[in-house]
């Protein structure tokens, strides 16, 4: 048995039970939990604005410690210190073989109709995994191309961060964006993702990093993590003010928040050439669009799902980062909490003052 906070009706928080998680398949690993990270992305379903499955397990920004695996699994092994990763890839369909794993929508990574549920409780009542992971529990079971191992001497509460925040910002401005030294970047969202974007453009060499948030708390933060400049992104003159910092508009706007005021900021900020990409989970009736005159001037929109991450490659390099020095994960994370706790910690977020709750399992 596990215990774990579980989703039974959107808008009423989580519920703490217990659950019964079953045996490895061939491909599964079974991990002990020890930390993850809350994520606006849980948020969504948490508050019933997302549908989802239910009663089901949120989620999915962990770090553990490898108890037993299937049969044909060779990634990992019992013992190694995992990071989990919601863009689970198949390996074999046309998104995996072509480089754009976090694109896989492969059923291999999920158990089949007819297969026994991985998480059940009471009299065998299927209880649905979230995203493949369902990480607010003392334990997961997920398949092997759901995590990687890390370096052991890693801090797993800092390491679970890497898992969706920092796979995600860092990975926009590696992966989708593959940010030059001396381009500028506007990131618009100082939470987790936004500031993992703002440091890993630090990292990348970005001339002017400009951070937009309407909290000054924030923009203290989005400084530390490495912004040049920073930006009330309620202020009417926003765009003005960001165009004027960045001589003429910026190559790229990294929206991170999932709001349309913010997504139309990121494009009314862009030069003539500039890219616009939004990774916030957005209302399902939100659209973003770019007018005559951008696309006269070359201007880009898109998206990048977990910042087109390749996550078995990306994740260990990412934690070198930190070891080394150069990724700043201690100032992400705002408080380290007890899965009792759950439902402060998101009552914390839906407030939007402080950066990253981590759950910390004993």
């Amino acid at each position: 048995m596990a215990k774990a906070a579980i989703l039974e009706t959107p808008g009423e928080g989580l519920v703490i039970g217990e659950v019964e998680i079953a045996d490895p398949q061939p491909h599964e690993v079974l991990i002990d939990t020890k930390a993850c990270g809350l994520c606006h992305s849980d948020l969504h379903f948490i508050d019933g604005h997302y549908p989802h499955a239910l009663p089901a397990i949120p989620g999915h920004e962990a770090a553990g410690v490898v108890r037993a695996v299937g049969s044909e699994v060779r990634t990992v092994k019992p013992g190694d210190h995992v990071v989990s990763c919601l863009s689970a890839f198949c390996g074999i369909c046309e998104f995996c073989v072509t480089g754009r794993m976090a694109l896989c929508l492969g059923t291999a990574t999920r158990r089949g109709k007819g297969d026994a549920a991985r998480i059940t409780r009471g009299e065998g009542e299927t209880v649905n995994q979230m995203l493949n992971l369902s990480a607010f529990s003392e334990q997961m079971l997920i398949h092997e191309n759901a995590c990687v191992a890390i370096d052991k001497d890693m801090p797993l509460d800092r390491a679970a961060v890497i898992g969706c925040a920092v796979t995600t910002g860092a990975g926009t401005i590696f992966n989708a964006c593959k940010v030059t030294p001396g381009e500028t970047v506007l990131v618009v969202g100082c939470g987790g993702v936004g500031l993992a974007a703002i440091n890993a453009a630090k990292i990348a060499g970005a001339g002017k990093v400009i951070a937009a948030d309407p909290l000054p708390e924030k923009r203290a933060l989005a400084e530390a993590l490495g912004a040049t400049h920073t930006v009330d992104a309620m202020a009417d003159d926003a765009a003005k003010q960001i165009i004027e910092i960045s001589s003429g508009g910026v190559d790229w706007g990294i929206e991170a928040v999932g709001r349309q005021a913010s997504a139309d900021l990121a494009v009314a900020s862009l030069r003539r050439g500039g890219t616009a990409v939004i990774l916030g989970m957005m209302p399902l009736d939100c659209k973003v669009g770019l007018g005559a005159m951008d696309l006269l001037g070359g201007k880009k929109l898109m998206g990048a799902i977990m910042g087109m991450n390749h996550f078995p490659v990306d994740l260990p390099r990412l934690v070198d980062f930190y070891m080394r020095g150069l990724l700043d994960l201690d100032t992400i994370i705002a408080e380290r909490i007890a899965l009792e706790d759950i439902n402060a910690g998101f009552d914390k977020m839906r407030a939007g003052h402080s950066a990253r709750s981590v759950v910390v399992f004993d």
